[in-house]
C-alpha cells in the first residue's frame, strides 16, 4: 500500500517546486482533486503545475467566475476548473466536465474537488491543501489507483532527493 506524502511548504517557491515534481511526472489523463480552506493556495499549485507542463505562469488565473479555464501546454492540455460557485454536480456536468475528464490527452485539475466528489474518476490525486503559516502549507497527496500511485512514488522520490 502506498502511503500519502505530506509535503511541508516554507515558501511560495517551495510551493511552485512541489507543483513542477506533479507535473514532471503527470501521466496523460489524470485528475488532481484539490480541496483546501479559501487562500490555502491552489490556484498557485495549479500555476506551478502548469508552468512545469509549458504553460506561461502569466496565463493561469483563478476559473472562479467561469468555472473553466483551458491551458495548452507544450505535453499537455490542462483543464482548470473551480467548482466553488457550483450549486450541484449536475452543474459540473453541464461545463462538459466528463468529455475532459474522459479526454487521455488532457489533465484536469480541479478545485474545490469534494463538491463534485461522485463525479471524480476513481484513479485521481488528492491534493490537500492546509495553510501553516503566511507562506507556510502542508500538502498531502493522496493517491486513488495505479496512475496516481505512480506519481505519487515520483514526487516521493523527488522530495527525498
Amino acid at each position: 500500500m502506498i502511503e500519502d506524502v505530506i509535503f511541508h511548504s516554507d515558501s511560495e517557491a517551495e510551493t511552485d517546486r512541489f507543483a513542477r515534481w506533479c507535473a514532471a511526472g503527470v501521466p496523460a489523463g489524470l485528475t488532481f482533486a484539490l480541496t483546501g480552506d479559501l487562500g490555502s493556495g491552489k490556484t498557485h499549485f495549479v500555476r506551478g503545475f502548469c508552468a512545469g507542463l509549458g504553460v506561461r505562469p502569466a496565463d493561469v488565473t483563478s476559473p472562479t467566475f467561469v468555472l473553466m479555464q483551458l491551458y495548452r501546454g507544450t505535453m499537455y492540455t490542462v483543464c482548470h476548473f473551480d467548482t466553488y460557485r457550483l450549486g450541484d454536480p449536475d452543474e459540473f456536468l453541464a461545463l462538459g466536465a466528463e468529455e475532459y475528464l474522459e479526454d487521455p490527452n488532457c489533465v484536469c485539475v480541479i478545485e474545490w474537488a469534494d463538491r463534485v466528489e461522485s463525479l471524480l474518476p476513481s484513479d485521481h490525486v488528492r491534493l490537500s491543501i492546509r495553510a501553516t503559516g503566511p507562506t507556510q502549507r502542508q500538502i498531502t497527496m493522496t493517491p486513488g489507483g495505479p496512475q496516481s500511485h505512480l506519481l505519487v512514488e515520483s514526487v516521493r522520490r523527488a522530495a527525498n532527493g
